[in-house]
């Protein structure tokens, strides 16, 4: 029995049952231990994105209706998701007195056929819905149904009728390299890695370069690099990988020119523009400020053009007519998407009618703009080539795991998934955190979320194609903020941050879809559970086989570095992240300086340097006490001690920052600034201030100073 909290204040108690219903939490405790309650304005805004009318009493209990008749509306529900061997029982709503006809098709890739479904006898009193009498049936599903993505029919005089029924893995198996002995690898951004050969950013072509060598030289099993999401395709171009436009497709900035096969083949005439195109921003990969994207991009751009309008083998052609056709019409959209705003802008300044996917505008653009389309879907499959050459130089150069992804939280508000997945993407919301110590005003991260019962609706297909496309070429993905598979915190727009509410989500679905996925592609998943987590959401993934991340400065229990023994075991183990400095940057408080300089601190610099100190003095302590340090350390044997002392946790993935191990000192991001610092725009170098290239990286001695200092671990 359902137990209906008590009213809060201000806000009718229809009001928080319908927000509850839509899974919106009407109060919440904060990061400082209180209890929150949501004010009504919120709830009614929130409700209003997942295009539910609360305008007004009578419309809260029209909507209140609305919502206990639904299931009886559907013949089948949305969508299934279970856990391999569960037996759910599975109401079918029909006219009442019709028969009705049940069954199962299983999943091609599980092998195909037809299961017939028992109908349980049992009675459920008929209900009168839109002025009709609704009976109800009630259907079992085998307990042995093989993983995959089935599909439930059902047929009668009402009509057919169908839903996806997904069937995830209980729990998602390490590797059984991973079961006998930890894996370590490094962690890089990798636009900031760059080589003689790169157009002014690192792309794909560098990434194959590192993978091999850090494999062969380093007996590393794996590099973690940011998200490789696609970023507006005209200037200027969003320098975050973390706010893409799309989540599923490549950015083709990454792409090397020279590495797509028709390059080989071009006329004189036409390989000379490639040259010439790349000359000027060739030369910008050994300058030391910051990353011009842009410049790279309208480079690279200008001779891949060139390049696709080069005639391709009947093979190679063949092979992209099938990627077109296997990423279906979700490549077709992100790639008009960019065709469009090649032609008009940003979205913000395209003719009204191209917002509408189904407008008559965007039908005639699709036959306009046929040339472009193709480029851009073009685009896709010479950068997917390049990512499938990374993970096979991966695997040649001996490691197990190979290229590690990140999935970004959202996207854009104005990207290619909000114009394209425009029904399963909430409207006028944005996701953000509320306060904390950190940031007392809370954020606004300007991302639309899921909308939970679109997403269902949908099948959770839109969630599957993306994590099919990031998983092609991937031995293991790392996930974002992973909290915001269970709850995320939506803001109205033109609400502060501190007035939104966390809104639930289908965590066993969306988990379980995560596991399913990453199985069949045979990867690693990694969750990003830093923060203010639930011990319980911890357990939860880690029961389903989804390591989490311990950062050693966030490591701490009662003012105390913890030891390294009470580490998890099914985790990613890191001394530093993307969001701090590198180690030797944070041994010199410049997590301190930097936000002293930004005018970001909330207490005086003293006392926050004060802080630092004593967290530093506090590691320094714990390292003599197991011996790692010498009498009198340099700040390289610091950052080869601190590293030896996460080697001796019993996390199954050990990271090793590139950053940490050239020595740079400069931090990547600084969160809560935009142009006050060059965030993402930082190319890789040396603690003195000198360019790291990927064609002496490996040579360079305090990178190869830290990999014996592990290898001695």
């Amino acid at each position: 029995m359902r137990v209906v909290p008590e009213p809060i204040h201000d806000a009718p108690d229809t009001l928080v049952q319908l927000a509850e219903t839509h899974g919106i939490t009407p109060r919440y405790h904060s990061f400082f231990g209180t209890e929150e309650q949501v004010a009504p304005e919120t709830l009614v805004a929130l409700l209003k994105a997942m295009g539910v009318d609360a305008s007004s009493p009578e419309r809260v209990d029209l909507a209140l209706a609305h919502a206990r008749d639904e299931p009886w509306r559907r013949t089948l529900p949305p969508v299934l998701v279970l856990v391999e061997g569960e037996r759910p029982e599975v109401p079918v709503h029909v006219r009442h007195g019709d028969p009705v006809d049940v069954w199962l098709e299983l999943d091609a890739e599980a092998g195909g056929g037809r299961r017939a479904l028992d109908q349980l006898d049992t009675h459920t009193e008929p209900r009168t819905v839109d002025g009709r009498e609704t009976g109800r049936a009630t259907f079992r599903l085998p307990a042995d149904l093989p993983l995959g993505w089935h599909t439930m029919r059902a047929d009668g005089p009402g009509g057919p009728a169908q839903c996806a029924v997904v069937v995830t893995p209980r729990r998602l198996e390490l590797p059984a390299h991973l079961e006998q002995e930890r894996a370590w690898g490094f962690m890089t951004q990798l636009y900031s890695v760059r080589s003689q050969q790169s157009w002014g950013v690192g792309d794909l072509a560098d990434l194959a370069e590192i993978m091999r060598l850090a494999g062969h030289r380093c007996g590393a099993d794996f590099v973690l690099i940011n998200p490789l999401h696609a970023a507006e395709p005209i200037a200027p171009m969003s320098p975050s990988p973390y706010l893409p436009t799309t989540r599923r497709f490549v950015n083709p900035l990454y792409v090397r020119p020279e590495d797509v096969r028709e390059t080989a083949y071009l006329s004189a005439a036409d390989r000379s523009l490639v040259e010439w195109a790349g000359e000027p921003v060739r030369t910008a990969s050994t300058d030391t400020g910051p990353i011009d994207r842009d410049a790279a991009w309208a480079a690279k751009k200008s001779a891949l053009e060139v390049i696709f309008a080069a005639p391709r083998t009947a093979a190679r052609q063949d092979a992209f007519d099938r990627f077109r056709a296997d990423q279906g019409q979700g490549l077709e959209d992100f790639a008009l998407w960019s065709a469009l705003c090649e032609e008009h802008g940003r979205p913000g300044e395209w003719p009204a009618e191209a917002h509408d996917p189904t407008s008559s505008f965007i039908a005639q653009a699709r036959t306009d703009l046929a040339e472009r389309v193709t480029f851009h879907c073009w685009l896709q499959w010479v950068a997917d080539e390049q990512l499938a050459a990374a993970q096979r130089a991966a695997h040649e150069g001996g490691m197990r795991i190979g290229v590690m992804h990140d999935l970004a939280v959202g996207v854009h508000p104005e990207g290619a998934d909000v114009w394209s997945l425009r029904d399963v993407l909430a409207r006028h919301v944005g996701v953000g955190a509320p306060p904390d110590m950190y940031n007392q005003q809370g954020q606004n991260w300007s991302q639309p979320p899921w909308r939970p019962d679109a997403l269902a609706r949908a099948g959770y297909a839109p969630y599957r194609d993306m994590l099919r496309t990031v998983l092609r070429h991937a031995g293991a993905i790392r996930i974002d903020h992973i909290l915001g598979l269970f709850r995320l915190w939506w803001i109205p727009d033109g609400a502060a941050p501190s007035e939104g509410a966390y809104v639930r989500y289908d965590h066993d679905a969306l988990v379980g879809i995560l596991c399913l996925e990453a199985a069949r592609a045979g990867a690693v998943v990694i969750g990003e559970d830093l923060g203010l987590v639930e011990p319980w959401v911890r357990d939860y993934l880690s029961d389903r086989g989804v390591l989490g991340t311990s950062v050693l400065w966030f490591e701490q229990r009662d003012d105390r570095p913890l030891p390294p023994e009470k580490y998890r075991r099914l985790a990613l183990a890191t001394v530093t992240t993307h969001d701090l400095p590198p180690t030797a940057g944070y041994l010199a408080d410049e997590h301190v300086a930097i936000r002293e300089r930004l005018g970001l601190l909330t207490e005086s610099a003293a006392v926050v340097r004060r802080a630092a100190q004593v967290e530093r003095e506090r590691f320094l302590r714990l390292l003599d006490d197991r011996g790692l340090l010498s009498e009198d350390p340099s700040e390289r044997e610091i950052v080869e001690a601190l590293h030896r002392l996460v080697m001796q946790t019993p996390s199954v993935l050990v990271g090793v920052a590139l950053v940490d191990a050239v020595g740079e000192r400069r931090a990547q991001n600084q969160p809560g600034t935009n142009e006050e610092y060059p965030n993402w725009k930082v190319p890789l170098a040396d603690g003195a201030g000198r360019l790291v290239t990927v064609d002496e990286l490996f040579d360079n001695q305090r990178l190869r100073s830290l990999v014996a200092a592990l290898d001695r671990s």
